[in-house]
């Protein structure tokens, strides 16, 4: 499951219907606001981790891209984004595929760098 559509569960149950007075269900309201939290900042981390890792990879491919084909970064983010779109892949993973294969998804992607001065 993604991080958005994952959902969590405390339950707290007891023999006796009033086992739990009011402070034990704010401390236990406390508990889990803070689980929550943890649980939060933990898929942020992993979020931001991919990030970096994307971001790093994506600027290997327009490297290896500008080299080739004596372009600019942005003219090679270019070549990477429409290569993304015309064949409906993540960007990240376009330029995942030209860093470990050296080359590009399809005949989109030939295309794409072909057109671009």
């Amino acid at each position: 499951m993604s991080g958005s559509d994952q959902q969590n569960l405390m339950e707290v149950t007891a023999e006796q219907t009033t086992a739990f007075s009011e402070p034990h269900e704010r401390v236990t309201t406390l508990l889990a606001t803070f689980a929550a939290l943890a649980l939060a900042e933990a898929q942020r981390a992993g979020q931001l981790h991919d990030a970096l890792g994307n971001r790093d990879v994506i600027g290997q491919a327009k490297g290896i891209l500008m080299e080739r084909h004596g372009i600019t970064a942005d003219a090679a983010f270019s070549v990477l984004s429409r290569v993304s779109q015309a064949e409906n892949i993540k960007l990240a993973a376009v330029a995942r595929r030209l860093v470990e294969t050296g080359g590009l998804p399809s005949v989109a992607g030939q295309e794409a760098a072909g057109a671009t001065p």
